[in-house]
């Protein structure tokens, strides 16, 4: 018989974590799932909040955990969940953030366009399914909500998931913004599953109110502070010049993978139809777009060795947010300005002067509604219950207006 693999992992989180199956130990085990520890959480919130050094793996074996008290606790109340589909729920939360690259949101708008992580998430799934004969399929069903259960989907993939649970969590401790502490394990004895649907006992609203405030605490101090937006527009910015460059054939350091998608277009297409794209793209981490960045500082290209130079010493620029849009006359005047400073001219300038739109939406009504079972049998929508905190105004999504422009 096979040696039945159990590991602990230490967690500054939540204490110990315990990996004891043998289809989840190679899971976690291979390079595509290894390759999260190069990978920050939080891309360059470090920047504003040093602490927030933690990586994708440290964040996706927290939802694990997560996962597997949720299931513990739902067994433990008289659903039923055969040891097939708990192991496949376990690994459908291990993988919900697989196909996420370096700074995935920068790299999104920067080289890699019209991909989203999502989707690579999916490729890299049927990937590791093949090399793992099949041992993934009901996983896939279950991420993708086709799998009958619609509460396990709802776990890994709803307005209450445990993805949600355990960023909320960790962002909070390792940025020191306690607003963002939410009681996730009382939210989690409070979970039950009524008519197939994953809901919250009517004793767990106030902690599912606490839960939904502090992630819009957290989305408005921490995910979109305007200096985390001004970084991480800057290395969008970077990235952008970078591949402009490429394709013009300037020579640019880049280790092997970054040098593969700067200096070919690749769409959706090529990640579907060329096997050795998903490849490259699993070789990408942090460290290559960062040791790039080191060496772009020197480049002879003006615009992208400024914009290196200031990633690097931190010096970054000023972000303004406002509630309207800006108009044109202040974008010229800032132009106008560089334009003196640096003496950089034409559309060189819209590296240097942009506007963009940050937008949040605390609680969508429409989307997998966070419903409330009641002793008498009743379901509500936690947005209509008697006296909400989270009222209608919540549901209406908030839209800031910003613009980002050198120190000048």
């Amino acid at each position: 018989m096979a040696e039945r693999k159990r590991k602990i992992v230490n967690d500054p989180v939540y204490g110990f974590i315990t990996i004891d199956h043998p289809l989840i130990f190679t899971l976690i085990s291979h390079p595509y799932y290894q390759r999260l520890r190069r990978i920050h959480q939080m891309a360059l919130a470090h920047l504003v909040y040093p602490g927030a050094m933690h990586t994708r793996f440290h964040h996706s074996m927290g939802a694990y955990h997560l996962m597997s008290c949720a299931l513990s606790e739902l067994k433990g109340k008289g659903v039923e969940i055969t040891e097939e589909e708990e192991v496949a729920a376990k690994m459908a939360i291990l993988l919900h953030d697989i196909g996420h690259g370096p700074y995935s949101h920068a790299l999104e708008n920067g080289i890699i366009e019209g991909v989203s992580h999502e989707e690579i998430s999916q490729w890299l799934m049927e990937e590791l399914n093949k090399e793992m004969d099949g041992a993934l399929t009901l996983t896939i069903d279950i991420f993708n909500g086709r799998y009958h259960k619609t509460f396990l989907h709802q776990l890994v993939s709803s307005q209450l998931d445990v993805d949600r649970m355990d960023y909320l969590n960790r962002d909070s401790f390792y940025t020191g913004v306690s607003e963002g502490v939410i009681s996730y394990d009382r939210i989690i004895k409070m979970l039950t599953v009524h008519r197939g649907e994953l809901m919250v006992e009517e004793k767990g609203i106030y902690s599912i109110e606490k839960f939904i405030i502090a992630r819009r605490l957290m989305y408005w101090q921490v995910y979109l502070h305007k200096t985390v937006l001004s970084a991480e527009n800057m290395l969008v910015k970077i990235l952008r010049r970078a591949k402009e460059l490429a394709l013009q054939g300037v020579t640019l350091f880049a280790s092997p993978a970054l040098e593969y998608f700067l200096y070919h277009t690749i769409t959706a297409a090529n990640f579907e139809e060329e096997p050795a794209c998903l490849r490259q793209f699993c070789l990408l981490d942090d460290y290559d777009i960062m040791g790039a960045i080191k060496v772009w500082a020197q480049h002879p290209d003006k615009v992208l060795s400024l914009l290196c130079n200031w990633l690097i010493d931190r010096n970054l620029y000023k972000c303004i947010l406002n509630s309207e849009a800006f108009d044109m006359e202040s974008i010229q005047l800032l132009k106008q300005k560089v334009q003196r400073e640096y003496g950089i001219s034409g559309t060189d300038l819209d590296y240097f002067v942009f506007t963009g739109t940050a937008c949040l939406s605390t609680y969508n009504m429409n989307n997998e509604k966070i419903n409330i079972l009641f002793k008498d049998g009743t379901v509500k929508d936690i947005s209509s219950i008697d006296n909400p905190l989270i009222s209608h105004t919540l549901a209406i999504p908030v839209k800031k207006f910003y613009i980002c422009h050198p120190k000048i």
